[in-house]
């Protein structure tokens, strides 16, 4: 059997792409380029080697540089940001100058863009004749924003169903462009609705990555990675890494097929060992984080959680109620900043505080008590400790928390030891993380009240 295809075969044609950030909140540090990334990411499922990253400033030479050099060393050229009705949104004007072509307008595009206003401000108008409804009361927001609705001659209209601006699919020479904008939940919809069905018509013969992202959280990543040497081994197949952010950690499984479902076979059995190994510390795949095991577990089992935080100043809460449908299992929270208000509002008792502090197991106890009393719930869960920078003392340093638990069992506590030299917000994340993971494993029956 030939190692080398023969004369009459073609080999796959493996894309590459370039991804570039425009915007210059990005090249001066403001802002992180966090598109780029997910991008890369996507654009790795479906076998496109991400070849380039090019971060530009607003400067119509270093876009039409950058989009020109492009245009000659990949197949695909994926662009974010610059579609405004701003001076400083020039991809559009980059783009026509690249390909030698002109802007025109786009009647449909400024329709739904005037649309999308009238909506935004409540204004009940004609579909048909909405544009001239919206500049007979708003004539500058209308000129401001019809720059959105020009496009090269030539291109395509990427409809954006969640902003203003549309994005843009166009071929310059050997090279596809998709140009979309540069806010992160308005990409990534566009990207998925638009871009990524008109990638698949392309028909990409080559193979296809498929990312399995698992996520742990209550023990350290050297700890993890520690009982998974076998797994993370340089060069094996498929391959697995280990990554840390905000205390969760997570395993990574990048697997190639010539397609999906046999890159899926070649994760599984690696899949099949992480959750056999690291069952009890895994909270989720992808995006999951603690917060969405702790919904699952309280949905599941029909039970209801409510917390009272001091330290944390209310991130429990917000965690938690970022998730759809909750309501049927939160029932609310407490921030209780104060020693007084601790008292009013949980009937923490004056003498306790006195006698042990606002950061205490007997206070973290009483909190958590207080509040499962207060919301009739079958879980509370509660904060208070020395978030820093000052504050701390040798007996209760900067970085100590104290947790406290209630059910109709009793109330359990524990101390948390975060370090003192983190950054206070590190301590309140990492604080509410291990909160709702309390929660998490009580409910799994890992841990008993």
């Amino acid at each position: 059997m030939s190692l080398f295809p023969l004369p009459t075969q073609k080999a796959p044609q493996i894309m590459r792409a370039e991804i570039i950030a425009a915007g210059a909140e990005l090249t001066s540090g403001q802002r992180v380029d966090t598109n780029s990334a997910w991008l890369a990411s996507a654009l790795g499922e479906l076998g496109i080697i991400s070849a380039f990253h090019t971060t530009i400033s607003d400067e119509m030479p270093d876009n039409v540089a950058a989009l020109a050099s492009a245009c000659q060393r990949v197949d695909l050229i994926l662009m974010t940001g610059g579609l405004g009705p701003t001076q400083d949104d020039i991809t559009r004007d980059a783009l026509t100058a690249v390909s030698g072509s002109k802007l025109v307008l786009d009647q449909p595009s400024l329709v739904s863009i005037c649309q999308l206003f009238a909506k935004r401000r409540a204004i009940e108008t004609d579909p048909e004749n909405v544009v001239e409804a919206l500049q007979e009361k708003f004539p500058d927001l209308v000129a401001r924003n019809k720059i959105q609705a020009m496009f090269p001659t030539g291109a395509e209209v990427l409809p954006n169903r969640v902003g203003s601006a549309p994005g843009i699919w166009m071929k310059v020479g050997r090279a596809v462009i998709a140009c979309m904008p540069g806010v992160p939940s308005e990409m990534k919809i566009m990207f998925r609705e638009q871009v990524l069905p008109r990638l698949a018509a392309m028909g990409l013969a080559q193979q296809v990555t498929r990312i399995r992202k698992i996520n742990m959280f209550g023990r350290g990543e050297s700890e993890i990675e520690a009982d998974a040497l076998d797994l993370t081994a340089r060069g094996r197949i498929p391959e697995v890494g280990i990554t840390a952010h905000e205390a969760t950690i997570s395993f990574r499984i990048f697997a190639r097929g010539e397609t999906p479902e046999i890159a899926d076979s070649i994760a599984q059995p690696t899949v099949d060992s992480i959750y056999t190994r690291f069952a009890d510390l895994i909270i989720g795949e992808n995006d999951q984080e603690i917060e969405h095991a702790v919904f699952a577990e309280l949905l599941s089992q029909k039970k209801s959680l409510a917390c009272a935080e001091s330290c944390t100043g209310g991130l429990i809460a917000h965690k938690i109620t970022q998730l759809s449908g909750v309501s049927q299992s939160f029932m609310g929270g407490v921030v209780t900043y104060s020693n007084q208000a601790k008292t009013d509002f949980l009937g923490v008792p004056q003498e306790l505080l006195a006698k042990h502090g606002a950061v205490s197991s007997e206070v973290a106890a009483a909190m958590a008590e207080g509040a499962r009393q207060k919301f009739g719930v079958d879980i509370a869960i509660s904060t208070t400790g020395v978030a820093g920078p000052t504050g701390g003392t040798s007996e209760k340093p900067v970085g100590l928390v104290w947790l406290g638990l209630a059910t109709a069992d009793g109330v359990k506590t524990k101390a948390l030891q975060l370090g003192q030299e983190q950054p206070r917000v590190v301590i309140q994340e990492r604080a509410a993380k291990h909160a709702l993971n309390w929660v998490r494993l009580h409910l799994k029956g890992i841990e008993k009240v």
